[in-house]
């Protein structure tokens, strides 16, 4: 048997399902950048000036990502890939 008939090969499948790879781990980049900044604001160990520009980055990468999202068709959910007996990669919003 020819292994183009056993794997689902569509070029549009290919394309989305590594675009949510890729936006899969930048959400989860996006993620602990967050969650560290967090730590950092809650220790007082940024200046008013780190704080307005991390939250501007932070932003900006999450409006990005919902661009692109809906570019692609995809929904938040789709980014969440489940690890089987570990679970969802991301934790629930």
């Amino acid at each position: 048997m020819d292994l183009r008939a056993r794997i689902d090969a569509d070029q549009e499948n290919v394309e989305r399902s590594l675009v949510a790879l890729v936006l899969t781990l930048v959400e989860a980049l996006r993620q602990l950048m967050e969650r560290q900044a967090v730590r950092r604001l809650d220790a007082h160990d940024l200046t008013d000036e780190q704080i307005e520009r991390i939250g501007g980055t932070l932003l900006a990468l999450e409006i990005r990502m919902t661009q692109l999202r809906e570019h692609f068709g995809l929904k938040s959910e789709d980014l969440n890939i489940d690890l089987g007996p570990l679970g969802k990669l991301l934790p629930d919003p």
